[in-house]
């Protein structure tokens, strides 16, 4: 749906988590292990990856100003959980927050939570304020008040819903 280019570093990764489900029509590439892969998680790992997924939306959410989709472990408490350390480049003596385990979903995101926050770039994910879509997409606009996925698709939608409403 989104015509927008990846997110910037880290959070390409989740921006693409939350957007394996089509809410419009509840297609959920998770549910195919071509989507799992992409991800690198197993269907063991589905539970804990939607679970992460619908926290992430929740926050993107609260990032462009709207409450939460619906009830959800707040993604504080599972990026708690996120086992990281801290990795010192012998070269340079640069340090970054990094997963403890390439394979850990959980911990893969929680870096790149960590180094959006440091880069500024963690609020500027955002979620669709389109109640059928809630689509992750990077706000690269000037003033950062980008409202939807998809200015064509979404945006397009709620304008003409609200001209409709003017002329009813």
């Amino acid at each position: 749906m989104n015509e927008r280019s990846a997110a910037p570093g880290g959070l390409a990764l989740v921006e693409s988590l939350v957007n394996t489900v089509d809410l419009a029509d509840g297609a959920d590439t998770l549910d195919t292990e071509e989507g799992r892969a992409r991800l690198g998680i197993t269907e063991g790992e589905l539970a804990g990856a939607r679970e992460l997924r619908e926290s992430l939306r929740a926050a993107l959410l609260a990032h462009a100003g709207h409450p939460p989709h619906r009830a959800v472990t707040p993604l504080g408490e599972l990026l708690a959980r996120a086992p990281l350390y801290v990795a010192v480049d012998a070269g340079d003596g640069s340090a970054a927050l990094a997963p403890a385990g390439d394979t850990a979903l959980l911990s893969r995101v929680a870096a790149a939570v960590a180094e959006a926050l440091l880069a500024g770039t963690w609020m500027r994910l955002k979620a669709c304020e389109a109640v059928t879509c809630h689509w992750a997409y990077y706000d690269r606009s000037p003033a950062g008040r980008g409202r939807w996925c998809s200015m064509r698709v979404c945006g397009a939608r709620e304008k003409m819903r609200r001209y409709r409403a003017k002329g009813a």
